[in-house]
């Protein structure tokens, strides 16, 4: 067991690491393009058309890039060294990626002007290979969570400290980044500063982004085990499959990148609102200051708002309250005040939404295995960031383009730009997020139907057809073998029969046979040596395997499905080898009692072919006591 020192280095590590990896995509995803427009090029005809094209460039590769990221998280599965699947990724990719974005925060030697065709070539290679190298650390940090711990406490604590540091991190690029530059320009240029004042901030990014991958790399620790080794490559095709056949994936894919594409749209604007409505870009760092702030609470608030109002209805207000900001933001002109209150409106439902898609792409893990037949745990967690890439993609490319046809390029400032710039500039700031964040909410409204209830609904089926639908999915679940399995008392309490329980599909029979005790305490245990072949998202349940193949079911309480995991902890994941008395999962007995939920726990042999023997009907049973006999 690790102390506490360790954990607590481990989570700071991981928290610090998120905190640099989001500056980086804050820098990449919203300052890169302001750099590009506005200092990289001269203002005339061939600077448009330059930036037109680096625009494209830009749009094509994180497209294109959107196709390899599959096999990214594959080489990453595959990957074993003796520091572990991640961190080689994670530093290495943080290095490369690192280095490049500084480069590209220059003009190369003058060859964007000496030689554009060059340029542009050296542009394209040097973008995508930061783009691939970044995707490769992403994919590696995100994905190394499970390996850091296997008790689900400590996974959501590691969660919740990176979610604060990447929250910090993606606002603070934007309090600092006009007085980096500023401080090291050479000539003010209206408030924006000049080529030098940019290429410092991209180091000072770079250099942050770096040494957090690298702590990273030496303040965590993967934790080795038999079941962490990958079974099945994920391909292109395979992202396809999940995408096509799970429709209520399908349709939040689709409200999704309709809302990230304007939300980024706007997120990516609102420096040159400050840069050439309000002539003022340094005030920009006052708007990044208060979100930064506004993020965290927004955050910690999410529980709390979903258990109050439901997720589905969180979306709904969340949108409400970003359309809302939007209209004000597009009357708020040059008043300061206005334009803040407008922005931090916008930006603070924010991470609800992120949250409320998160957790329904999550469910949909077990829609897709209820419907199919197969849990597709990785591919469908890898959708929500694939359309956070393209979502930025688009956004990079309308945000060019804006900024030409707009005027907002190199020597324009405030005063220079033509009530035609503002309308354009307006238009693709407010008008075209709103047309897609509401495009997005009525496909969400009209087709995304996967909730709470529904989930919880989900899970109970699979219970159910768990001990029925094992035997197909695994051949370690045929009981082959003709040694004898005691299943003993995996709990402490009163044992009760089975046919007593206040849930017709046990008493009845139809879940198995088997026996139910009313618990004097919270702590499940393993009832033989065997395996874990199913985990629940709820915490509630959990499925075993013993060494000859018998299946068991252990069930939490009647009806517990729907406190969907609060007041559960779960100490063991999918496959993992478990002893008998193995502390498997820890539920907090006043919770059940104070939502109104009995917590008896049910135990049963999914296996219908065999007959189990009794050894003990009734009396007070403490775990490891034997309670069954099975014979093959």
């Amino acid at each position: 067991m690790e102390n506490k020192g360790q954990v607590m280095t481990s989570r700071l590590s991981y928290a610090f690491g998120a905190f640099g990896h989001d500056m980086f995509y804050a820098t990449l995803s919203t300052y890169f393009i302001m750099f590009v427009t506005s200092h990289l090029f001269d203002n005339g005809a061939s600077g448009a058309k330059m930036i037109s094209y680096i625009t494209m460039i830009i749009m094509f590769l994180r497209f294109f890039e959107l196709v390899i990221d599959p096999f990214i998280g594959n080489t990453i599965d595959n990957t074993s060294t003796r520091w572990g699947n991640f961190k080689p990724w994670i530093v290495g990719g943080g290095l490369i990626s690192s280095v490049t974005i500084a480069i590209l925060f220059t003009n190369m030697g003058g060859l964007n002007t000496s030689n554009p065709l060059l340029y542009l070539i050296i542009f394209a290679v040097l973008y995508i290979t930061m783009d691939i190298f970044y995707s490769f650390k992403d994919v590696g940090f995100w994905s190394m969570i499970p390996a850091l711990s296997f008790d689900s406490r400590e996974r959501e604590k590691t969660a919740t400290f990176a979610r604060v540091g990447s929250n910090i991190g993606a606002n603070i690029v934007g309090v600092m980044v006009m007085p980096i530059v500023l401080m090291f320009s050479q000539v003010s240029n209206h408030g924006q500063g000049d080529n030098r004042g940019w290429f410092a901030f991209a180091m000072v990014v770079a250099t942050v982004s770096f040494v957090s991958a690298l702590i990273v790399g030496l303040g965590t620790k993967e934790k080795n085990s038999e079941l962490r080794k990958n079974k099945e490559k994920t391909s292109f095709s395979g992202v396809i499959k999940v995408l096509t056949r799970n429709d209520q994936l399908m349709w939040l894919s689709l409200t999704y990148a309709l809302y990230t594409s304007g939300m980024q749209i706007t997120n990516a604007l609102e420096l040159y609102y400050f840069t050439y409505i309000l002539g003022n870009a340094a005030q920009f760092s006052l708007l990044a200051s208060i979100n930064a702030v506004i993020g965290v609470f927004a955050v910690l608030a999410f529980p709390p708002m979903a258990q109050k109002f439901s997720r589905r209805n969180v979306f709904f207000i969340s949108i409400g309250i970003m359309l809302i900001a939007l209209i004000l933001f597009l009357f708020a002109g040059n008043s300061l005040p206005m334009v803040l209150a407008a922005a931090v409106l916008f930006y603070i439902p924010q991470p609800l939404i992120f949250l409320v898609v998160l957790m329904i792409i999550t469910d949909s893990v077990e829609y897709g295995q209820l419907k199919f037949g197969h849990r597709d745990e990785s591919l469908t967690l890898s959708v929500r960031p694939l359309l956070d890439k393209m979502g930025g993609a688009i956004s990079n490319g309308v945000v060019g383009l804006t900024a030409v046809w707009a005027g907002m390029t190199a020597g324009a400032s405030a005063s220079t730009i033509s009530n035609h710039g503002h309308l354009v500039f307006k238009l693709m700031m407010f008008g075209v997020p709103v047309a897609l964040i509401l495009l997005g909410t009525l496909i969400f409204f009209k087709k995304v139907t996967l909730d709470e209830k529904e989930h919880a609904r989900i899970v109970d089926e699979l219970e159910r057809t768990w001990g029925k639908t094992l035997a197909e999915d695994d051949a370690t679940a045929e009981v082959a073998s003709e040694q004898a399995v005691t299943v003993m008392s995996p709990i402490d309490g009163q044992l009760v029969p089975l046919a007593s329980v206040n849930d017709e599909n046990f008493a009845s029979g139809k879940m198995g046979a088997g026996f139910a005790i009313k618990p004097s305490d919270g702590r499940i245990y393993a009832p033989f040596d065997g395996k874990v072949k199913a985990t629940f998202p709820t915490r509630h349940a959990v499925g075993l395997v013993a060494d000859n193949g018998l299946s068991v079911l252990i069930h939490i309480g009647i009806d517990t499905v729907n406190m969907r995991g609060t007041g559960f902890v779960s100490y063991v994941e999918q496959d993992q080898v478990v002893k008998q008395g193995d502390l498997l999962i820890e539920f907090w007995q006043p919770a059940l009692e104070k939502a109104g939920y009995d917590d008896t726990v049910m135990v049963v042999v999914t296996d219908t072919a065999v007959q189990p023997v009794s050894l003990n009907e009734n009396g007070t049973v403490t775990h490891g006591d034997p309670i069954l006999k099975i014979e093959s």
